[in-house]
């Protein structure tokens, strides 16, 4: 797959609180590794025998999307630093991940997430003391959906899920989007919110 340096996204899938999305639209047999608030990173080579890595797909300075900008609380043309990857095991990917860092997330000490290339990001996040996140937000993603790079389309849909982390004070968002040869780890109900990495219910954009 060829890195490229910005890809225009023309329609954005619609992201609704975790707290909005009722049983008819998010079973328990989704719900339980959905909302687990833990390390994907961590889950993902768990299941994959050592056979996990990240590869970058775009990186480039753009005006993120509006509800990105809303859930960050930025201005209307304000710029960030878009990353979006491929997770993959076995050398298939089964993650689509897009993160979107503030310029001024990037002004301090966390410059160094600008060179992160084929690194983890969730690697970093969730070893950081202090981190917390924001409540997912989810969408159901139409297979061909243009969030999704063209060669990761697939033809059944696909869950998507987002939240807001703070780092050392500075917001920065992750999404991701669990493609077709996904499989779940093994998880119970419920999900007990014990892992690194604080789900903080304050951790919300500041309204526009």
């Amino acid at each position: 797959m060829t890195y490229r340096a910005q890809r225009p996204i023309e329609r954005e899938p619609a992201w609704r609180p975790e707290r909005q999305c009722p049983r008819f639209f998010l079973p328990a047999s989704v719900r339980r590794w959905l909302l687990d608030d833990g390390s994907l990173t961590n889950h993902l080579i768990d299941i994959s025998d050592g056979q996990f890595r990240v590869q970058r797909l775009h990186q480039g300075w753009q005006v993120p999307l509006i509800s990105e900008q809303r859930l960050l609380g930025m201005s209307l043309r304000g710029r960030a630093l878009v990353r979006e990857v491929m997770l993959l095991i076995r050398d298939r990917p089964v993650v689509f991940a897009r993160s979107v860092f503030p310029s001024s997330t990037l002004a301090g000490e966390l410059r160094h997430l600008r060179r992160l290339q084929n690194r983890s990001l969730g690697s970093i996040l969730f070893q950081s003391a202090g981190m917390s996140r924001s409540p997912f937000e989810i969408a159901r993603l139409a297979g061909d959906s243009p969030y999704l790079p063209q060669d990761l389309r697939q033809r059944p849909p696909a869950w998507g899920r987002r939240s807001r982390f703070v780092l050392s004070g500075a917001p920065l968002m992750v999404s991701e989007v669990f493609l077709e040869a996904f499989a779940p780890w093994p998880a119970t109900l419920p999900v007990h919110r014990t892992q690194r990495g604080r789900v903080d219910p304050e951790n919300l954009a500041a309204k526009q």
